[in-house]
C-alpha cells in the first residue's frame, strides 16, 4: 500500500529502521557517496562482511539490480542492504530502467527474507551515477509502490515502512512531486 512510503529529508546513516539499503558500487568495498557514508559510520564490520562476500558467492563483484545484506555495524540500523544501481546512459535507457527498478525490488525482498518490517533507501543511482532525479524518484516509489501492493507479495508482504531518506531539499522535492502523480494527486 503506498500509504506505506514515507520521505524524509536526511542522512541515511541515522535512520533507525530494520535495514537500511546502501547505494554500492559493485565491489562492496566502500566508495563516495551513500556508500562512502555508510561504511565510514557504520565502521569496520560491515567491510568485513563485504570482504567475506566477495571471497565466497560474489568473488567477481555484485552485478548491477541485484541485492545483498550485510550487518549494519554500528548504524542504528540491524541490516545494510547493498545493491548496485546502474549508471545513466539515455541511448540504454529500458534496459538500465529495469535494472534500477531492480534495485528496489531485489532490496526489499533481500530485507524481507531479513525479517525487516522498516527500510531506509536512498535516491539509488541520482547522484554521481547521473540518473535525472524526477525520473529516478518516479521509477523508485513507482516500484516500491506496485511490490508493496502485492506485486510481489514475498517482498511486500510484511514491510511496516519504506522509508526514502533524501539528501537535501531538492531533491526531496523531486521525491514529494513524484508521490503525489503517483497518488494522482497532480504537481
Amino acid at each position: 500500500m503506498v500509504t506505506r512510503i514515507t520521505l524524509v529529508e536526511g542522512d541515511i546513516t541515522e535512520q533507525q529502521v530494520d535495514a537500511v539499503v546502501n547505494a554500492a558500487n559493485s565491489s562492496l568495498l566502500g566508495g563516495g557517496g551513500v556508500d562512502g557514508a555508510i561504511h565510514r559510520k557504520g565502521g569496520p564490520r560491515i567491510l568485513e562482511e563485504c570482504r567475506r562476500l566477495r571471497a565466497s558467492h560474489w568473488g567477481g563483484g555484485l552485478p548491477t539490480g541485484r541485492s545483498v545484506a550485510t550487518t549494519a555495524g554500528r548504524l542504528p540500523a540491524r541490516w545494510v542492504v547493498h545493491t548496485v544501481g546502474p549508471v545513466y546512459l539515455a541511448e540504454e535507457y529500458e534496459e538500465r530502467a529495469e535494472l534500477l527498478a531492480s534495485c528496489y525490488r531485489e532490496s526489499l525482498r533481500t530485507a524481507a527474507e531479513l525479517g525487516a518490517r522498516t527500510v531506509a533507501f536512498p535516491a539509488v543511482s541520482a547522484g554521481v551515477y547521473g540518473w535525472p532525479p524526477a525520473d529516478a524518484a518516479r521509477i523508485a516509489l513507482g516500484t516500491v509502490a506496485e511490490v508493496l501492493d502485492g506485486g510481489d507479495a514475498q517482498a511486500g508482504a510484511e514491510l511496516a515502512e519504506v522509508r526514502f531518506v533524501l539528501f537535501g531539499a531538492e531533491m526531496c522535492g523531486v521525491f514529494e512531486r513524484a508521490l503525489r502523480e503517483l497518488l494522482g494527486q497532480g504537481g
